[in-house]
């Protein structure tokens, strides 16, 4: 009866935003929340209307946010404007609950997955591959921070 009642439970997606000045990488979960991957990478312009066609088929719940700051713990130079983003995602979208994540280190490590991947030079070189997976790692960390 468990298993049964566990499958009428509505599931919902968690997804991670790698917001850039140019580009924006993006990340989702299944819908059990089980496992991370890398949904694509946006124009930041065209971010809202990428998410609202996204949020018309899919149930998201959460939103981490990547929260960039320099070695010292300060805000890196784009920290006004993904503040900016968080506040008109927020009203725009009131029902998810959108978190702010410390993400100092995931470009270089999604660069370096990609050479531990065996991914060529000029595949490294693909900017918008290195944010989606910068995503995707942002998207992990907070998963592996968050379960019990």
């Amino acid at each position: 009866i468990q298993f049964t009642e566990h499958l009428n439970t509505k599931y919902t997606r968690l997804m991670a935003i790698d917001y850039g000045g140019k580009r924006t990488g993006i990340a989702v979960t299944d819908e059990m929340q089980i496992i991370a991957s890398g949904l694509t990478t946006v124009e930041t312009k065209t971010i809202f209307p990428f998410l609202e066609n996204y949020f018309k088929t899919e149930n998201v719940s959460t939103i981490i946010v990547g929260d960039p700051k320099r070695l010292n713990n300060e805000a890196s130079s784009i920290a006004g404007e993904i503040n900016k983003f968080v506040d008109k995602l927020s009203k725009l979208y009131p029902q998810i609950e959108i978190i702010r994540m410390d993400e100092r280190f995931t470009s270089k490590i999604a660069f370096q997955t990609m050479i531990d991947s065996g991914l060529k030079k000029k595949q490294r070189q693909n900017k918008a591959l290195v944010d989606e997976i910068a995503a995707t790692i942002l998207l992990q960390d907070y998963m592996s921070s968050n379960r019990f």
